[in-house]
């Protein structure tokens, strides 16, 4: 089993996602912020990509910590992540 790791640090979440072609983006919604996303290859239709610093405006402003993964279990470049409440 592979390791995830926990972060709230710009840069490192940053570069893991362009490093797999990730986008910043949100789930549409109507109200204000939404739900964060990392949008892989082709663009989701209920995605809406979004510039870095808003992504991280609304990472901050609802205090989130990114949980990922580097590698799998067989050694292959993860794109497993999602967002979780910091503590």
């Amino acid at each position: 089993m592979s390791e995830a790791t926990t972060t709230t640090d710009h840069d490192q979440i940053r570069k893991w996602a362009e490093a797999r072609q990730g986008r910043p983006s949100r789930i549409k919604t109507s109200g204000k912020g939404g739900v964060l996303r990392i949008d892989f290859g082709e663009a989701e239709e209920e995605f809406e990509e979004i510039s870095w610093e808003e992504f991280f405006k609304i990472f901050d402003d609802n205090e989130l910590a990114f949980l990922h993964q580097d590698k799998t279990a067989n050694g292959k470049t993860s794109r497993f992540n999602k967002f979780v409440n910091r503590n």
